[in-house]
């Protein structure tokens, strides 16, 4: 099972409280840790969490300043947690504009974490969708002619190990319904789940909430439905 969520709603979350979004993105950090506890305990196998897209470099200095500190805060603070927990930590994306500081605490943190087995953990940090289909594209090889094998090359163009993990269930916080450049390709048969809250408001009972959603769903993968029509009444036929 693997579970993606675009984290949103931070700054909107702190301006209906009169705070500064600088505390709502701390908000949504403790959050964060409350739905990986969640995801362990409800089995999942992959947890993928937008963290900070590629076009968040656009954003206000002191608040890219912010959301980067908090990544280093998160990776120093939660490494010994997701030890004991039994949670691998990888991180996806480009890293050629991270700093050497972060780059090398994601580095420690990966093999720190390497032996975990209980959930993979990925954070998007400068993650692009559209960046790593051009990059894999840019660098296949002659014998790349399968999803699979395309999927791979995604995989090593964003730093990470899963090559064939197909996301099952896409949550959205913060009440917007689009994918924002989130794991195109990985979303092909996703099912979508948008959540008005925002993210430092999304709580285990409202992941718990969405995992019930999805095992409602009826995944067809563009074939016909498995339960048969039920005949309406008068119908002849």
């Amino acid at each position: 099972m693997h579970v993606a969520i675009i984290m949103d709603g931070n700054g909107r979350w702190a301006q209906r409280r009169g705070l500064t979004r600088a505390l709502g993105h701390q908000a949504g950090a403790r959050a964060v840790r409350r739905i990986v506890e969640a995801a362990v305990r409800s089995n999942v196998d992959v947890l993928t969490l937008y963290a900070f897209s590629s076009d968040n470099w656009s954003r206000p200095a002191d608040e890219v300043d912010t959301l980067i500190r908090l990544l280093k805060q998160y990776l120093q603070s939660e490494v010994a947690r997701c030890v004991e927990n039994g949670v691998r930590i990888n991180v996806i994306g480009r890293r050629d504009r991270l700093s050497r500081e972060l780059i090398r605490l994601v580095e420690h943190t990966e093999r720190i974490t390497a032996d975990c087995q209980q959930l993979t953990l990925q954070l998007a940090i400068d993650y692009s969708a559209r960046d790593a289909i051009l990059r894999a594209v840019s660098t296949s090889e002659p014998d790349c002619d399968s999803k699979q094998s395309f999927a791979e090359q995604i995989a090593r163009a964003m730093h990470s190990p899963i090559y064939e993990s197909a996301v099952d269930l896409l949550i959205r916080t913060g009440g917007e319904q689009r994918l924002s450049d989130f794991l195109l390709w990985e979303c092909a048969y996703a099912e979508l789940v948008f959540v008005d809250a925002g993210w430092p408001d999304f709580d285990e009972q409202a992941f718990n909430a969405a995992l019930e959603e999805f095992d409602r769903r009826e995944r067809r993968f563009g074939g016909l439905s498995s339960t048969p029509a039920v005949q309406l009444a008068g119908d002849g036929r």
